[in-house]
């Protein structure tokens, strides 16, 4: 028999059992539960590719019988799409990156610059721009077509204007509420301009 003083003193995870041991690794692997969602958002991005080129080619269709304003609502539309699509492409790759697997670009030639530095806080500042961005274009599509219409209508009352406005602010303070504390509590990239 050997005596126990020899024995070195194993860590706290050596004794305990193997199930409580694999607890942690299958909720770290969980976080792959998250790939089908990704991959759904990327179905999403198709359909908004199908929606921009019907749009482009009603454009190009009606670009001689249309109005400089119904040319111009036409456009911004596209635009939207264009940066919903920025956004898809954001939680895409910058989500997947963040709470599931590195996806080893390093060195690749399309690598997106801001990826080498995503982190939750940073995507969450880069989100919150793109949502004032396209809430951007969408009230000046509303202040489009409610000037050319003249009157407020069923889709433009007053209310309904002045509401869309009071959200878009309150996505404008949003931001700076959530860019503010990120630079308060320095969980940023450090690179504050």
């Amino acid at each position: 028999m050997t005596s126990n003083a020899n024995t070195p003193e194993l860590p706290r995870d050596a004794r305990s059992p193997s199930a409580i041991r694999m607890l942690p690794r299958f909720i770290f692997a969980s976080r792959w539960l998250q790939v089908p969602l990704y991959l759904g958002l990327i179905v999403a991005q198709a359909v908004y590719v199908v929606l921009f080129l019907k749009e482009l080619w009603h454009l190009v269709l009606h670009s001689f019988a249309a109005s400089e304003q119904q040319i111009m609502l036409i456009v911004l539309g596209l635009i939207d799409v264009v940066m919903i699509s920025n956004l898809l492409v954001m939680v895409i790759v910058g989500g997947y990156e963040t709470f599931v697997s590195r996806m080893q670009l390093q060195n690749h030639p399309d690598q997106p610059e801001w990826l080498s530095h995503v982190n939750a806080s940073v995507l969450k500042v880069k989100l919150a721009m793109a949502i004032i961005g396209i809430s951007s274009i969408h009230l000046l599509r509303t202040f489009i077509e409610a000037g050319a219409l003249g009157t407020p209508t069923a889709t433009f009352t007053e209310a309904g204007v002045m509401w869309q406005v009071i959200i878009h602010a309150l996505f404008v303070l949003s931001a700076i509420g959530i860019a503010a504390v990120d630079r308060l509590t320095g969980s940023g990239t450090g690179h504050h301009a």
